[in-house]
């Protein structure tokens, strides 16, 4: 025989443990991140000066 094609049993169950683990932690990681908001400035820029057309 050269080699076996036959998995051995009792890996596979945790190696999808870690996958379905690591997905969510990935998807929890993404909501946060949708939920945090945009971040503020910490001085608010001055007022654009505005083109006032003469009469």
């Amino acid at each position: 025989m050269l080699g076996r094609t036959v998995a051995r049993h009792g890996h596979n169950s945790a190696r999808y443990v870690r996958g379905f683990g690591a997905a969510v932690i990935a998807v929890a990681a993404l909501i946060t991140a949708a939920n945090a908001g945009p971040a503020r400035a910490a001085d608010p820029a001055p007022p654009a000066q505005q083109y006032v057309q003469a009469r």
